[in-house]
């Protein structure tokens, strides 16, 4: 009897053993590997490098490569296959459907106006803001020159003032966003082209008499979430009264932003939706994985890196086309 015990005993034990030698097997065959690459949307790129790195650190033989360069750049190289994914940060236009263009939205930022922070009549534009036919005579008439004539002034203002409009020379969503907002294309905004978010808010650090526009996250610190040194964002006068309300005075911090845009205070344009974007849906089981993480899982990093959540609903939708032929 105690032979038999013992020789089930044994049998047992190998099956154990056995079964969780396969399941480790099984778990190495299914265990996600490979590179993914992703450039594009200067307005994704600190969200994509958070998601990215999140993302290996859960599945540590994935890599993945990120890099800037614009929307225009992203769609481009997606389209192309150059990339799996591309970064987009505008509508996706009519011929990159007909090209092919699969996509989804992922989250949700705004461009801002920005001014130096030294800007000779700068107490009058936060106080009464800048109405968006303004904005219109200074990107797309060129009828408004000096920043005597952006507000009505309160006091008289002494030296030069004449205004330097700057751009984005790239390809970018910011621009188009930026121009869509004064109804146009981003060709038919005026001033000096610069290059990436980057260059642009420089410039207008640079520039006291400057104005240009940018991503939130190019204009708000990372750690303190206040507006960075040497550039300040342009009150927008939504409602054209020639005064900041209450209810428009939310540029402080990258919080107060943050929660105008989600509840549609900074309405869109200019706030938009963000995109990924590839040449048809993606076959990579590796590139679908990620992208299902970033509209679950990954969704819990997007507030702290300055964006904003899409709704459940709409993150519900965009799933579905990862489902979907």
């Amino acid at each position: 009897m105690k032979k038999i015990l013992s020789s089930l005993l044994v049998v047992s034990l190998l099956f154990v053993v056995g079964c969780q030698q396969k399941t480790k097997e099984q778990l190495k065959e299914n265990e996600l590997k490979g590179t993914i690459t992703m450039s594009g949307a200067w307005a994704l790129y600190p969200m994509a490098v958070k998601w990215a790195e999140e993302f290996q650190k859960i599945h540590p033989k994935v890599r993945i490569d990120v890099a800037a360069g614009g929307a225009g750049k992203g769609a481009a190289d997606a389209l192309a296959r150059v990339v799996d994914i591309g970064n987009v940060s505008r509508e996706i236009f009519p011929a990159e459907i007909k090209k092919g263009a699969w996509w989804v939205s992922v989250t949700k930022d705004a461009v801002v106006p920005t001014v130096n922070e030294n800007n000779p009549v700068l107490k009058d534009l936060f106080s009464k803001g800048v109405k968006r036919g303004t904005f219109i005579d200074i990107w797309i008439k060129e009828r408004v020159k000096d920043w005597k004539d952006v507000v009505p002034l309160s006091k008289k203002i002494f030296g030069k003032t004449d205004l330097h409009v700057y751009t984005r020379s790239d390809a970018c969503g910011a621009a188009a966003t930026w121009a869509k907002y004064l109804g146009k294309n981003q060709e038919d905004l005026l001033g000096v082209g610069v290059y990436g978010d980057p260059g642009l808010a420089e410039a207008v650090k640079k520039d006291i008499l400057g104005i240009g526009f940018n991503n939130i996250n190019y204009v708000y610190d990372a750690k303190t979430k206040r507006q960075v040194k040497g550039i300040k964002v342009l009150p927008i006068d939504f409602n054209g009264n020639g005064r900041i309300d209450k209810n428009e005075d939310f540029y402080n911090s990258r919080d107060e932003i943050v929660k105008a845009i989600a509840t549609g205070k900074y309405p869109s344009p200019p706030a938009r939706d963000l995109h990924f974007i590839s040449q048809g849906k993606p076959k990579r089981k590796v590139v679908i994985e990620f992208i299902k993480w970033v509209l679950t899982d990954g969704q819990k990093y997007v507030p702290e890196a300055g964006y904003i959540n899409l709704t459940e609903e709409k993150l519900q939708e965009e799933l579905k086309k990862l489902e979907g032929e």
